[in-house]
């Protein structure tokens, strides 16, 4: 069942200011350190990395915990392709019965399934009888680290 408190936020990338920044492309270790020669001085803007086709790009707040198996946690801000093509085992954002979710794709015996990554709730199986779209595919979580 979903829950009707909980909203996605949904929002339109701003991608006319393309905003460069220094990248360290080699990777950060997350091991021993490197040493702070590998930085190239390379840069790189957000919106060219995570946006693939502009028109079609949304950013959406989560909401809740459903999905917090697969990364997704409350606050954190999707990266939603509405040119994508929805498949199996993918994270979609769905609009079932008057509502936006964000679940987990799932073709189980010619049946479709919105499946959480919390077993707190259970998948909602989608019937004929349901009012039911997938909107987009999240591409990228975007996450503020709790300090």
């Amino acid at each position: 069942m979903l829950n009707p408190s909980k909203k996605l936020h949904f929002f339109i990338p701003k991608t006319d200011s393309n905003i460069e920044l220094p990248y360290i492309a080699a990777g950060i270790k997350a091991g021993f350190p490197s040493p702070a020669a590998d930085f190239e001085g390379t840069r790189i803007s957000l919106d060219a990395f995570l946006i693939k086709n502009k028109e079609a790009t949304f950013y959406a707040k989560a909401s809740g915990n459903s999905m917090i198996g697969a990364g997704i946690d409350d606050g954190d801000i999707l990266v939603i392709d509405r040119s994508l093509e929805p498949s199996n085992n993918k994270i979609a954002i769905c609009f079932i019965d008057g509502e936006f979710t964000v679940k987990r794709i799932k073709i189980i015996d010619q049946k479709l399934f919105l499946y959480p990554e919390n077993d707190s709730y259970k998948p909602i199986e989608v019937i004929e009888e349901n009012e039911f779209m997938i909107w987009g595919i999240v591409t990228y979580v975007i996450k503020k680290m709790n300090l």
